[in-house]
């Protein structure tokens, strides 16, 4: 795993930490007064919240939640498992939901209901990248960082079979990167 099995950069390190303070002053006018519990889905997300919490001026809670319905592959399974669920009770809470991508849509619709389910004042919804072609199920996000095109992509948190989640910015890596997996 090396920054030279990346083809091409989508968005610069410097372009996601400068979304990443527009979408905390953008939450922190949203959820002024009200009870924040920030969401991350691990894996992913871990670079969304730790990034995003830093640029939001307010008191919040922060939890991680493990679903997923990737496994090794670069599509989806189409069914969401959850592994590791919240332990605070949501109600009271005004839940922000984070995960690093949303394209088919259909991990954050389930996660969302799932969430919903536990009472909480309310359920909005970040995704790092948007890949808004791919979406099978209607489900749109309240904010995205950045909307991306359909290709593959990794970095910040997002990784193929486990790797390249550390790279500072979001590539879409060589096709010989796969050609070796299979």
């Amino acid at each position: 795993m090396h920054k030279d099995d990346v083809k091409k950069i989508l968005l610069t390190e410097e372009q996601i930490q400068t979304r990443m303070k527009e979408l905390g002053a953008q939450i922190t006018k949203d959820y002024q007064g009200k009870n924040l519990l920030v969401i991350g889905l691990l894996k992913g997300a871990a670079w969304t919240v730790t990034d995003l919490t830093r640029y939001i001026d307010l008191p919040l809670r922060v939890e991680f939640m493990v679903a997923s319905s990737y496994g090794n592959s670069t599509e989806t399974s189409g069914s969401v498992k959850i592994h590791l669920d919240v332990h605070d009770d949501l109600r009271g809470k005004d839940v922000l939901l984070v995960d690093d991508i949303v394209d088919s849509g259909i991990t954050f619709g389930a996660i969302v209901k799932i969430l919903q389910q536990n009472h909480p004042n309310s359920v909005k919804t970040l995704a790092f990248c948007d890949k808004a072609e791919r979406r099978v199920n209607g489900f749109e996000c309240d904010y995205v960082g950045f909307k991306i095109p359909d290709e593959f992509v990794v970095g910040y948190g997002l990784d193929y079979a486990g790797d390249y989640r550390n790279l500072p910015f979001i590539g879409v890596l060589k096709s010989s990167v796969y050609a070796k997996a299979k």
